[in-house]
């Protein structure tokens, strides 16, 4: 019992480092749009996604996280080794990604951890094909969401301000911070619900819990971590999305940054894990297109799209090699 106490708690220490990882990865996606289109510094943006990644779990629930912990693959199938396979290689996949500046998604990496190590953990069988269908729709959907939205919402702020002066761009480069602050909460109530899952799953392996209910302290551990990864920022990722698909203006950011909260936000509101480098990306994609075609640098985004094609394959595998010699090292815990 000693030694199962001790796995989870170091189960719970990977996770919070999965989590500070994730707000590391994905703070350009936040303010990547922002510090190029200089609204605000990029010291004054990270500080205030930040907080408003902390204060996201608690103000929209945890129906993300009940989604992750419970709905992909069988309870019973889900143990200390599982867990830590699943966040070790959705760990692994991040820093790979974040040396070479790739913005993929640390949802996609997670989930296809999960996965791989469950099926191997407990066969094919393990999969509850309903709720990973629940999962691979709100990923897949998501991105198309956000290049629509991108569209349209671009098409609709060009027309309303036709023919007004340059002054105009002083409310877009306003309007980025009430932007990004629901951006922000958005990301946070999303993703940082996924190591809310993952972390509840090991209380849950490791006896500590007896069903699938998220502590609060499980919330404000998560929300904290998240935070803190935001608030020092993936400075590499920031310069791919903030100057790698095309120059963003005051105007970019701002439809990128609304066109992706209303995304996310509802996505992690019926409890769809979705990836908001994905989300992001493609609004930037869709406000960029909307005013010209030739403007986005289609090449750009066809590395960042194998990068995502690849990471829940990868992670997947990743796991599944990863369980084996954990299950052992771990004593079948």
């Amino acid at each position: 019992m000693f030694a199962g106490q001790i796995y989870t708690i170091v189960l719970v220490v990977v996770a919070v480092f999965f989590d500070f990882l994730n707000g590391f990865h994905d703070s350009a996606n936040i303010v990547a749009t922002m510090i190029s289109s200089r609204a605000m510094s990029p010291r004054r943006a990270l500080l205030l996604s930040g907080v408003a990644h902390f204060f996201a779990p608690f103000v929209f629930g945890v129906a993300v996280a009940t989604t992750i912990g419970k709905d992909v693959v069988s309870p019973e199938t889900i143990t200390l080794s599982v867990v830590m396979a699943a966040l070790l290689s959705a760990i692994a996949w991040n820093l790979l990604t974040w040396f070479f500046g790739l913005p993929s998604s640390s949802s996609h990496a997670l989930v296809g951890g999960i996965v791989g190590a469950a099926a191997v953990a407990g066969g094919v069988e393990a999969i509850q094909r309903e709720g990973l269908l629940k999962v691979v729709v709100a990923l897949i959907g998501s991105p198309i969401l956000g290049l629509i939205f991108g569209y349209l919402v671009m098409k609709v702020v060009l027309y309303l301000v036709r023919g007004s002066t340059p002054r105009v761009n002083w409310f877009f480069r306003r309007g980025q911070v009430l932007t990004a602050v629901a951006l922000a909460l958005s990301h946070g109530t999303n993703d940082a619900q996924k190591t809310m899952g993952i972390v509840t799953m090991g209380l849950v392996a490791g006896g500590f819990l007896p069903e699938f209910v998220v502590p609060l302290w499980v919330i404000a551990l998560s929300a904290a971590a998240i935070s803190l990864g935001t608030a020092l920022g993936g400075w590499r990722i920031i310069r791919t999305l903030g100057a790698g698909l095309y120059r963003l203006r005051a105007l970019d950011g701002f439809v990128s940054q609304a066109s992706s909260s209303v995304v996310i936000l509802g996505a992690a509101l019926v409890g769809g894990p979705v990836s908001t480098t994905q989300v992001v990306s493609s609004s930037i994609m869709g406000a960029g297109s909307a005013q010209r075609v030739s403007k986005v640098r289609w090449g750009v985004a066809a590395d960042i799209l194998a990068a995502w094609l690849m990471t829940i394959p990868v992670s997947a595998l990743a796991a599944a090699l990863l369980y084996v010699p954990l299950d052992r090292l771990l004593g079948g815990a």
